[in-house]
Protein backbone atom coordinates (compact mmCIF):
# COMPACT_ATOMS: atom_id res chain seq x y z
CA UNK A 1 0.00 0.00 0.00
CA UNK A 2 1.20 3.51 -0.80
CA UNK A 3 0.96 7.02 0.56
CA UNK A 4 -0.98 8.99 -2.05
CA UNK A 5 -2.26 12.48 -2.77
CA UNK A 6 -5.24 13.13 -5.03
CA UNK A 7 -5.83 16.62 -6.40
CA UNK A 8 -9.26 17.55 -7.75
CA UNK A 9 -12.57 16.20 -6.46
CA UNK A 10 -14.99 16.74 -9.32
CA UNK A 11 -17.53 14.18 -10.50
CA UNK A 12 -14.63 11.93 -11.56
CA UNK A 13 -11.95 12.64 -8.97
CA UNK A 14 -14.17 12.31 -5.90
CA UNK A 15 -15.06 8.63 -6.44
CA UNK A 16 -11.63 7.79 -7.89
CA UNK A 17 -9.90 9.02 -4.73
CA UNK A 18 -12.47 7.06 -2.74
CA UNK A 19 -11.55 3.82 -4.53
CA UNK A 20 -7.90 4.38 -3.67
CA UNK A 21 -8.68 4.85 0.02
CA UNK A 22 -10.95 1.78 0.05
CA UNK A 23 -8.16 -0.24 -1.60
CA UNK A 24 -6.05 0.35 1.50
CA UNK A 25 -3.87 3.24 0.38
CA UNK A 26 -3.29 6.24 2.63
CA UNK A 27 -4.88 9.09 0.67
CA UNK A 28 -4.75 12.84 1.27
CA UNK A 29 -6.94 14.94 -1.00
CA UNK A 30 -6.92 18.54 -2.15
CA UNK A 31 -9.72 20.52 -3.79
CA UNK A 32 -10.02 24.23 -4.54
CA UNK A 33 -13.20 24.20 -2.45
CA UNK A 34 -11.93 22.94 0.90
CA UNK A 35 -15.43 22.03 2.07
CA UNK A 36 -15.56 19.32 -0.58
CA UNK A 37 -12.22 17.91 0.57
CA UNK A 38 -13.50 17.87 4.13
CA UNK A 39 -16.65 16.06 3.00
CA UNK A 40 -14.55 13.46 1.16
CA UNK A 41 -12.35 12.90 4.21
CA UNK A 42 -15.39 12.43 6.43
CA UNK A 43 -16.93 9.96 3.97
CA UNK A 44 -13.87 7.84 3.21
CA UNK A 45 -11.68 8.29 6.25
CA UNK A 46 -8.68 9.78 4.46
CA UNK A 47 -7.00 13.11 5.03
CA UNK A 48 -7.27 16.49 3.33
CA UNK A 49 -4.97 19.44 2.80
CA UNK A 50 -5.54 23.08 1.94
CA UNK A 51 -2.82 23.32 -0.75
CA UNK A 52 -1.51 20.92 -3.40
CA UNK A 53 1.95 21.15 -1.85
CA UNK A 54 0.69 20.12 1.58
CA UNK A 55 -1.23 17.19 0.07
CA UNK A 56 1.82 16.03 -1.90
CA UNK A 57 4.37 16.19 0.92
CA UNK A 58 5.60 12.70 1.71
CA UNK A 59 3.45 11.08 -0.99
CA UNK A 60 4.85 8.21 -3.05
CA UNK A 61 2.43 9.03 -5.87
CA UNK A 62 0.42 12.19 -6.55
CA UNK A 63 -2.63 11.89 -8.81
CA UNK A 64 -4.77 14.65 -10.29
CA UNK A 65 -8.03 15.08 -12.15
CA UNK A 66 -8.73 18.77 -12.68
CA UNK A 67 -10.29 20.84 -15.46
CA UNK A 68 -7.89 22.02 -18.17
CA UNK A 69 -4.31 23.02 -18.99
CA UNK A 70 -4.36 26.11 -16.76
CA UNK A 71 -5.92 24.20 -13.85
CA UNK A 72 -3.23 21.55 -14.11
CA UNK A 73 -0.43 24.10 -14.14
CA UNK A 74 -2.01 25.76 -11.10
CA UNK A 75 -1.95 22.60 -8.96
CA UNK A 76 1.52 21.49 -10.13
CA UNK A 77 3.66 24.64 -10.26
CA UNK A 78 4.53 27.46 -7.88
CA UNK A 79 5.47 27.63 -4.23
CA UNK A 80 2.24 25.88 -3.18
CA UNK A 81 2.09 23.52 -6.14
CA UNK A 82 2.43 19.77 -5.84
CA UNK A 83 5.97 19.61 -7.24
CA UNK A 84 7.21 21.85 -4.45
CA UNK A 85 6.17 19.18 -1.97
CA UNK A 86 7.28 16.07 -3.85
CA UNK A 87 10.51 14.25 -3.10
CA UNK A 88 12.94 12.90 -5.66
CA UNK A 89 11.77 9.46 -6.79
CA UNK A 90 8.05 10.25 -6.37
CA UNK A 91 5.62 9.83 -9.27
CA UNK A 92 2.94 12.15 -10.68
CA UNK A 93 -0.03 10.56 -12.47
CA UNK A 94 -2.35 12.98 -14.25
CA UNK A 95 -5.88 11.91 -15.19
CA UNK A 96 -6.92 15.32 -16.56
CA UNK A 97 -7.75 15.59 -20.26
CA UNK A 98 -5.29 18.25 -21.36
CA UNK A 99 -3.08 19.02 -24.36
CA UNK A 100 -0.06 16.90 -25.13
CA UNK A 101 1.92 20.15 -25.05
CA UNK A 102 1.23 20.91 -21.39
CA UNK A 103 1.77 17.27 -20.50
CA UNK A 104 5.25 17.27 -22.01
CA UNK A 105 6.02 20.69 -20.53
CA UNK A 106 5.11 19.64 -16.98
CA UNK A 107 6.65 16.22 -17.42
CA UNK A 108 10.00 17.85 -18.27
CA UNK A 109 9.71 20.16 -15.26
CA UNK A 110 8.99 17.19 -13.02
CA UNK A 111 11.91 15.23 -14.46
CA UNK A 112 14.26 18.10 -13.60
CA UNK A 113 13.25 17.55 -9.96
CA UNK A 114 13.67 13.79 -10.15
CA UNK A 115 9.91 13.15 -10.29
CA UNK A 116 8.37 10.78 -12.83
CA UNK A 117 5.28 11.69 -14.84
CA UNK A 118 2.56 9.60 -16.46
CA UNK A 119 -0.27 11.15 -18.45
CA UNK A 120 -3.28 8.93 -17.81
CA UNK A 121 -6.57 10.42 -19.09
CA UNK A 122 -9.63 8.26 -18.54
CA UNK A 123 -12.79 7.22 -20.36
CA UNK A 124 -15.97 5.83 -18.87
CA UNK A 125 -17.64 8.92 -17.48
CA UNK A 126 -19.06 9.50 -14.05
CA UNK A 127 -20.58 6.02 -13.89
CA UNK A 128 -17.22 4.45 -14.74
CA UNK A 129 -15.52 6.44 -12.00
CA UNK A 130 -18.14 5.54 -9.43
CA UNK A 131 -18.10 1.85 -10.35
CA UNK A 132 -14.31 1.62 -10.69
CA UNK A 133 -14.59 0.67 -14.36
CA UNK A 134 -12.54 3.26 -16.22
CA UNK A 135 -10.44 2.78 -19.32
CA UNK A 136 -7.09 4.51 -18.79
CA UNK A 137 -4.74 5.48 -21.62
CA UNK A 138 -1.17 6.24 -20.57
CA UNK A 139 2.01 7.84 -21.80
CA UNK A 140 5.41 8.02 -20.11
CA UNK A 141 8.45 5.90 -19.29
CA UNK A 142 7.78 2.17 -19.04
CA UNK A 143 8.96 1.95 -15.42
CA UNK A 144 6.73 4.86 -14.43
CA UNK A 145 3.76 3.27 -16.20
CA UNK A 146 4.24 -0.04 -14.40
CA UNK A 147 4.31 1.78 -11.09
CA UNK A 148 1.22 3.83 -11.94
CA UNK A 149 -0.71 0.80 -13.20
CA UNK A 150 -0.57 -0.89 -9.83
CA UNK A 151 -2.12 2.18 -8.20
CA UNK A 152 -4.85 3.03 -10.72
CA UNK A 153 -5.99 -0.60 -10.75
CA UNK A 154 -8.32 0.49 -7.91
CA UNK A 155 -10.66 2.09 -10.48
CA UNK A 156 -9.58 0.67 -13.84
CA UNK A 157 -11.06 -2.03 -16.03
CA UNK A 158 -8.32 -1.53 -18.65
CA UNK A 159 -5.02 0.36 -18.47
CA UNK A 160 -2.82 0.52 -21.57
CA UNK A 161 0.59 2.10 -22.20
CA UNK A 162 0.92 3.95 -25.53
CA UNK A 163 4.56 4.94 -25.34
CA UNK A 164 6.15 8.31 -24.72
CA UNK A 165 4.79 11.13 -22.60
CA UNK A 166 1.79 12.80 -24.23
CA UNK A 167 0.63 9.73 -26.12
CA UNK A 168 -2.00 9.00 -23.49
CA UNK A 169 -3.48 12.44 -24.15
CA UNK A 170 -3.47 11.89 -27.90
CA UNK A 171 -5.26 8.57 -27.40
CA UNK A 172 -7.88 10.39 -25.31
CA UNK A 173 -8.33 12.90 -28.13
CA UNK A 174 -9.05 10.00 -30.48
CA UNK A 175 -11.54 8.62 -27.94
CA UNK A 176 -13.41 11.94 -27.88
CA UNK A 177 -13.41 12.19 -31.67
CA UNK A 178 -15.02 8.74 -31.86
CA UNK A 179 -17.61 9.63 -29.22
CA UNK A 180 -18.58 12.88 -30.95
CA UNK A 181 -19.15 11.17 -34.29
CA UNK A 182 -21.10 8.32 -32.70
CA UNK A 183 -23.44 10.63 -30.77
CA UNK A 184 -24.14 12.70 -33.87
CA UNK A 185 -25.00 9.52 -35.80
CA UNK A 186 -27.28 8.27 -33.00
CA UNK A 187 -28.97 11.69 -32.79
CA UNK A 188 -29.67 11.67 -36.52
CA UNK A 189 -30.96 8.10 -36.44
CA UNK A 190 -33.26 8.60 -33.47
CA UNK A 191 -34.66 11.86 -34.84
CA UNK A 192 -35.20 10.20 -38.21
CA UNK A 193 -37.14 7.41 -36.48
CA UNK A 194 -39.30 9.83 -34.49
CA UNK A 195 -40.13 11.98 -37.52
CA UNK A 196 -41.06 8.85 -39.48
CA UNK A 197 -43.59 7.97 -36.78
CA UNK A 198 -41.68 4.94 -35.51
CA UNK A 199 -41.11 3.93 -31.89
CA UNK A 200 -37.55 5.27 -31.64
CA UNK A 201 -36.73 3.23 -28.54
CA UNK A 202 -37.85 0.04 -30.26
CA UNK A 203 -35.79 0.93 -33.33
CA UNK A 204 -32.74 1.58 -31.16
CA UNK A 205 -33.12 -1.74 -29.36
CA UNK A 206 -33.17 -3.61 -32.68
CA UNK A 207 -30.41 -1.63 -34.41
CA UNK A 208 -28.18 -2.11 -31.35
CA UNK A 209 -28.16 -5.84 -32.09
CA UNK A 210 -26.70 -5.41 -35.58
CA UNK A 211 -23.87 -3.69 -37.39
CA UNK A 212 -25.36 -0.27 -36.59
CA UNK A 213 -24.96 -0.83 -32.87
CA UNK A 214 -22.72 1.25 -30.60
CA UNK A 215 -22.24 1.93 -26.90
CA UNK A 216 -23.93 5.30 -27.31
CA UNK A 217 -26.98 3.77 -29.01
CA UNK A 218 -27.28 0.97 -26.45
CA UNK A 219 -26.81 3.19 -23.39
CA UNK A 220 -28.19 6.60 -24.35
CA UNK A 221 -31.02 6.11 -26.85
CA UNK A 222 -33.86 5.85 -24.31
CA UNK A 223 -32.82 8.92 -22.33
CA UNK A 224 -32.19 10.90 -25.53
CA UNK A 225 -35.75 10.17 -26.65
CA UNK A 226 -37.02 11.13 -23.17
CA UNK A 227 -35.08 14.46 -23.09
CA UNK A 228 -32.96 13.41 -20.08
CA UNK A 229 -29.40 14.66 -20.17
CA UNK A 230 -27.96 14.21 -16.68
CA UNK A 231 -25.28 11.58 -17.27
CA UNK A 232 -22.42 13.71 -16.01
CA UNK A 233 -19.99 14.58 -18.82
CA UNK A 234 -21.06 18.04 -19.88
CA UNK A 235 -21.15 19.65 -23.32
CA UNK A 236 -18.84 22.40 -22.03
CA UNK A 237 -16.19 19.79 -21.23
CA UNK A 238 -16.64 18.00 -24.55
CA UNK A 239 -16.05 21.24 -26.43
CA UNK A 240 -12.88 21.75 -24.41
CA UNK A 241 -11.72 18.26 -25.38
CA UNK A 242 -12.64 18.64 -29.04
CA UNK A 243 -10.74 21.94 -29.19
CA UNK A 244 -7.67 20.09 -27.92
CA UNK A 245 -8.15 17.35 -30.54
CA UNK A 246 -8.65 19.83 -33.38
CA UNK A 247 -5.57 21.75 -32.27
CA UNK A 248 -3.48 18.57 -32.24
CA UNK A 249 -4.80 17.62 -35.68
CA UNK A 250 -3.80 21.03 -37.03
CA UNK A 251 -0.33 20.55 -35.58
CA UNK A 252 -0.12 17.21 -37.41
CA UNK A 253 -1.36 18.79 -40.62
CA UNK A 254 -4.48 16.62 -40.87
CA UNK A 255 -8.20 17.35 -41.22
CA UNK A 256 -10.97 16.04 -38.96
CA UNK A 257 -14.05 17.29 -40.84
CA UNK A 258 -16.74 15.41 -38.92
CA UNK A 259 -15.23 16.41 -35.59
CA UNK A 260 -15.10 20.05 -36.65
CA UNK A 261 -18.78 20.01 -37.64
CA UNK A 262 -19.91 18.23 -34.47
CA UNK A 263 -17.94 20.72 -32.40
CA UNK A 264 -19.97 23.50 -34.04
CA UNK A 265 -23.17 21.59 -33.32
CA UNK A 266 -22.21 21.37 -29.65
CA UNK A 267 -21.81 25.13 -29.81
CA UNK A 268 -25.45 25.28 -30.91
CA UNK A 269 -26.41 23.19 -27.86
CA UNK A 270 -24.54 25.63 -25.62
CA UNK A 271 -26.51 28.46 -27.21
CA UNK A 272 -29.69 26.62 -26.19
CA UNK A 273 -28.50 26.80 -22.58
CA UNK A 274 -27.26 23.21 -22.60
CA UNK A 275 -23.63 23.70 -21.61
CA UNK A 276 -24.12 21.54 -18.52
CA UNK A 277 -26.28 18.92 -20.26
CA UNK A 278 -24.42 15.70 -20.97
CA UNK A 279 -23.02 15.03 -24.45
CA UNK A 280 -26.00 12.99 -25.63
CA UNK A 281 -27.98 16.26 -25.69
CA UNK A 282 -26.75 16.79 -29.24
CA UNK A 283 -30.20 15.57 -30.33
CA UNK A 284 -31.72 18.77 -28.88
CA UNK A 285 -30.31 20.67 -31.82
CA UNK A 286 -32.64 18.73 -34.14
CA UNK A 287 -35.63 19.42 -31.91
CA UNK A 288 -34.84 23.13 -31.92
CA UNK A 289 -34.42 23.20 -35.71
CA UNK A 290 -37.88 21.67 -36.07
CA UNK A 291 -39.51 23.89 -33.43
CA UNK A 292 -40.12 21.01 -31.04
CA UNK A 293 -40.10 21.20 -27.25
CA UNK A 294 -36.67 20.76 -25.74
Amino acid sequence: MAKLAFLGLGVMGYPMAGHLQKAGHEVTVYNRTTAKAEKWAAEYGGGFATTPRAAAEGADVVLSCVGNDDDLRAVVLGDEGALAGMAKGALYVDHTTVSAIVTRELGATAAASGVGWVDAPVSGGQAGAENGQLAIMCGGAEADFVRAESIVAAYSKATVHFGELGNGQITKMINQVCIAGAIQAVSEGLFFAMQAGLDAKKVAALVSQGAGGSWQLANRAETMVDNKFNHGFAVDWMRKDLAIALGQAKELGISLPVTAIVDQYYGDVQALGGGRWDTSSLIQRFRKLHDMDI
